[in-house]
């Protein structure tokens, strides 16, 4: 009867977490700070890790540290692994949530993050029904206002100025338009825009009166695909996320001296006790849109 073969050494779920936060910070002294911990036991477990897999998974440099090719291989089972302890964890230990959380969204928002957000809802609470409603940020506002709605993302002006709720994400808006596309070249410029009350609406608005560029708001839309379309058909040019401006979108450039649009905000507003569905609903938000910048 043959040997058995010999049991492979388990990883430590406490050293992947230093590695991951390692890794995403590119500085051991910062992860060090996340997971609190001294750089130099962050330096020791990353030594045991790489012992215990036989491979170097960090460059170490000057100012930085940045993954290896088996480094990169790690850093996905690391988090797949991360990931599968908490939810075995918070299968035993978390409360059992029932009821229902009435989510609000607009459809930009709601096309990044919802599926992950409510994969991972229901796999931990099951019995929580969560009903979405898409629809544009004043309309979401009204709502919450009103008690129909538990929890909302709303779209925001630019960085800096105050916001309702928390602020969950932050990101560049920019021109965008069809690749090789030549609307961004007629004069006045077709500009495809979200209807009144759309931040980004006013953001590319008030650039424009304050630059020398004439224009004309050629298509309006009430979701964010509607704009999108015009602009791939080379009808428009609009302002639009940086995340969002994949082909066959592109992002213009500065040889068309478009006035810069800044950034602009993501912010969260929910209501409930703690522990309550609505307030873990509002964790896993956070956490995607957490996930997103890493």
């Amino acid at each position: 009867m043959p040997s058995p073969a010999p049991l492979q050494p388990l990883l430590d779920t406490e050293i992947l977490r230093s590695f991951v936060a390692i890794a995403e910070t590119e500085s051991f002294t910062q992860a060090a700070s996340e997971v609190f911990r001294t750089p130099s036991a962050l330096s020791m477990q990353i030594k045991r890790l790489e012992e215990q897999v036989g491979q170097r998974l960090f460059l170490r440099e000057a100012r930085r540290v940045s993954l290896t090719a088996e480094g990169e291989a790690m850093l996905g089972y690391a988090r797949r692994l991360l990931k599968l302890n908490q939810e075995a964890i918070s299968h035993f230990t978390a409360p059992e949530l029932e009821g229902t959380v009435r989510l609000g969204t607009p459809d930009d928002i709601g096309t990044r993050i919802l599926p992950q957000v409510l994969t991972q809802f229901s796999r931990s609470h099951p019995a929580v029904q969560v009903n979405v409603l898409v629809g544009r940020s004043a309309d979401m506002l009204q709502q919450f206002d009103a008690g129909k709605l538990d929890l909302i993302m709303v779209t925001t002006g630019k960085q800096g100025r105050p916001a309702r709720g928390e602020v969950v994400h932050n990101e560049p808006l920019v021109w965008a338009g069809a690749q090789g596309g030549i609307a961004v070249t007629q004069s006045p410029l077709p500009l495809a825009l979200a209807s009144q009350g759309c931040p980004w609406r006013k953001i590319a608005l008030e650039a424009l009166d304050h630059s020398q560029h004439r224009y004309r708001i050629a298509y309006i839309s009430e979701h964010c695909a509607g704009q999108e379309a015009a602009m791939q058909a080379d009808l428009a040019i609009g302002p639009f996320p940086l995340s969002l401006t994949q082909p066959p979108l592109q992002q213009l450039g500065d040889e068309y001296a478009l006035p810069a649009l800044g950034d602009y905000q993501i912010a969260m507003l929910y209501r409930g006790e703690e522990g309550s569905a609505t307030q873990v609903l509002a964790g896993h938000v956070r956490a995607a849109f957490r996930a997103r910048r890493r």
